[in-house]
């Protein structure tokens, strides 16, 4: 492995011996606790050879393996549209969406192991047999795990929005990200965000916008008096310095993805008097 020329070399941790451990991107998550108590342990323990994907591991437990292809007519016994959603958390909102769709297939892209148990409790719960997870860091699963133009949806709902300025190099959505995205999406397929941070929120939009391969499906809407970011300029409601003349006029926003179940960490957001921005892009043809 070569390291390119824009990147230090590294000097700390495996990656000094091995350049196989050297990353190029940097992640978008910080790792944390992977014990399971109670019933997240006993739900792993009973449902994890089931709906848990294990591909081979390169370089940790969030890593992919080279050659590793996901078969998802083998995996869930059908063919059927699939929905992926990356950085699911505690699995609420997959598992409300596939306890309503049971015709379509879902899959759970996470790297918080409780979070992968606790979607497990609630696949149990709700008798879900179309519901699988991995646990894998999501841009490695885009890249190879994923067969080309096999997601009908990929769902990103309030992904880290890394707030200092020297992390937002971690944030998923940039450039290189959208290009993966367009390659597991079928034509036409849709990419559906949030988050409740606005400064993330106008990435979102500014790197999906200078996409060619993406259309927004809300250009133009709730813009103005009705956009949530003119709101929050306005008012200082992220505790900035009120901006009194501020308007959106690009707008862009969709409307509250109905979709998506009210988690317990969307509602925490605003009961903190945060305002939740949405975004739909169409893949194109």
């Amino acid at each position: 492995m070569s390291i390119p020329p824009e990147h230090k070399m590294p000097a700390s941790g495996r990656a000094v011996d091995d350049l196989s451990f050297y990353r190029t991107e940097p992640v978008s998550f910080v790792r944390r606790g992977n014990r399971l108590q109670g019933r997240r342990a006993d739900a792993w323990e009973r449902t994890s050879h089931k709906y848990i994907i294990e591909p081979p591991r390169d370089r940790s437990d969030t890593s992919v393996g080279e050659g590793y292809e996901f078969d998802q007519e083998g995996i869930y016994g059908r063919k059927a549209p699939l929905i992926v959603e990356i950085g699911s958390g505690l699995g609420e909102a997959m598992a409300f969406a596939a306890s309503e769709h049971r015709d379509m297939d879902f899959l759970a892209v996470e790297v918080y192991l409780p979070g992968l148990a606790a979607l497990m409790v609630r696949v149990e719960n709700n008798e879900l047999d179309n519901v699988r997870a991995v646990q894998a860091n999501a841009p490695e699963a885009l890249d190879s795990m994923l067969p080309a133009a096999s997601a009908q949806e990929i769902w990103i709902f309030f992904s880290d929005p890394w707030h200092k300025i020297r992390h937002h190099k971690r944030r998923l959505i940039k450039d290189s990200f959208v290009e993966k995205l367009e390659r597991v999406l079928v034509p036409g397929g849709i990419v559906r965000l949030a988050t409740d941070w606005s400064n993330y929120a106008e990435q979102m939009r500014d790197v999906f916008g200078a996409s060619d391969g993406f259309i927004n499906l809300h250009a133009g809407e709730r813009s103005g008096e009705d956009s949530n970011l003119t709101k929050v300029r306005r008012f200082g409601l992220e505790k900035d310095e009120k901006d009194p003349g501020f308007i959106d006029g690009r707008g862009g926003w969709a409307p509250r993805f109905e979709g998506r179940t009210l988690t317990g960490f969307e509602g925490k957001a605003l009961k903190a008097g945060r305002l939740i921005f949405d975004l739909a892009y169409r893949r194109v043809s």
